[in-house]
């Protein structure tokens, strides 16, 4: 279902849209319009479904096992000094 519905545009916004349809990059400004919105709708899904992610992910690792600061430098160290060794070796 579409609806008709009136919009005013400030000059320069006006000016960009007529720019993009006087060369034919789009039929006409209400397909400029409708473009946009489309695109402004699925960025911000995306920002939505990226933010609902990182909660998600985070709320996992604060459910995970953490170390203490030397506990996490020890083991940190002891990777790095194995992963020294291998490419050294090799």
């Amino acid at each position: 279902m579409t609806i008709k519905t009136s919009i005013s545009l400030p000059e320069t916004q006006a000016r960009y849209a007529r720019d993009l349809v006087d060369p034919g990059v789009f039929p006409s400004l209400r397909a400029v319009v409708q473009h946009s919105l489309e695109a402004l709708r699925q960025k911000e899904e995306a920002e939505r479904a990226d933010t609902e992610a990182l909660k998600a992910v985070l709320a996992a690792r604060a459910e995970g096992r953490f170390l203490a600061e030397l506990q996490f430098r020890t083991r940190l160290d002891e990777m790095l000094d194995k992963a020294t060794r291998r490419y050294v070796e090799d």
